[in-house]
């Protein structure tokens, strides 16, 4: 599933000589304190996301997040705009290779239903994807940067006349259920929220699970890994830390026949959540996979009530 993820890895990216020192075999030395700390969950809690530009073209819409610009497919509703704005979604897919994606690719089947019923959807493409900018020259930020990217998107709402900034809820796939939990955690928004089948173990387990779909069984990756924690603490960018910090209700979708995200992993984050005495539901699809087909209709359902109820 998330192969693509780790395969543009470089190894030596974070390997340093000394604490301070940031090598990058694309350019030369960078002497820099911990070029990427502004990425961690504490660092990110404290930014403040002031709303950009955002805009329109027939099914797509662009955005820009941190001077970069943002792609996505988006579905209106029929009829007029109500006043104040549609209430919208923010579709976050899971990995797609490059090679084939196109926007909505993920994300389309499900916003159809949401789009029929009253919300206006968005899903990024991401950087790399779309009608995006290029993505970064090492995955790891481009992976830390998503929150940013989401994040941006929420704020920007108050720029898009047929949005409600004020009734925004989260639908996450896959590896977008991790993004939108690090959303819930960073930002302390109370938006409905619906994951399915979410990469919900911590970082970097929540990559190096998948080595064994690369060529080498994940060698290279793990090197990346070990460079990055001789300068970082992981934790710091792992979702299961900052569970306290999430306000939103959240509902969990999960197939038992899904090979790419073991059923256990989403039993364990209700109770996580549970145990910090959050609103949390999980439904359970006998032999439904990871795309939830076996269960999908009950789930979109469910996801659908989930955000007219909140």
């Amino acid at each position: 599933m998330t192969v693509g993820l780790i395969l543009g890895f470089s190894v030596w990216y974070f390997w340093p000589k000394e604490k301070k020192v940031f090598l990058s075999p694309e350019g030369k030395w960078t002497f820099e304190s911990k070029p990427f700390e502004k990425y961690s969950f504490p660092k990110l809690r404290e930014r403040v996301f002031i709303p950009d530009g955002i805009w329109v073209e027939g099914s797509n819409f662009y955005y820009w997040a941190d001077g970069h610009k943002v792609s996505g497919q988006i579905l209106k509703p029929v009829g007029t705009v109500p006043t104040g704005g549609w209430p919208a979604v923010i579709m976050l897919r899971g990995y797609v290779d490059r090679e084939i994606y196109q926007p909505g690719v993920g994300t389309r089947r499900a916003a159809e239903v949401f789009s029929q019923n009253g919300y206006l959807t968005l899903a990024p493409d991401f950087l790399g994807y779309g009608g995006s900018d290029q993505s970064f020259p090492n995955n790891l930020e481009d992976r830390f940067f998503h929150p940013i990217e989401v994040l941006q998107l929420i704020a920007s709402l108050k720029n898009l006349d047929m949005a409600n900034p004020n009734q925004v809820a989260l639908w996450g796939h896959s590896n977008g259920g991790q993004i939108a939990l690090s959303v819930l955690e960073i930002s302390g928004k109370d938006f409905p929220t619906s994951l399915w089948a979410p990469v919900s173990k911590p970082f970097p387990y929540s990559i190096l699970y998948y080595t064994d779909e690369a060529d080498d069984n994940g060698k290279a990756l793990r090197r990346v890994v070990a460079g990055f924690e001789a300068l970082y603490d992981s934790d710091e960018f792992s979702i299961q830390n900052y569970y306290d910090w999430i306000s939103a209700p959240v509902q969990v979708h999960q197939g038992t026949a899904d090979e790419a995200v073991p059923l256990k992993w989403s039993q364990a984050l209700e109770k996580s959540l549970k145990d910090k005495d959050k609103n949390v539901k999980l439904y359970i699809y006998p032999g439904a996979d990871h795309n939830l087909l076996g269960g999908w209709e009950a789930a979109v359902e469910r996801s659908l009530e989930w955000f007219k109820q909140k």
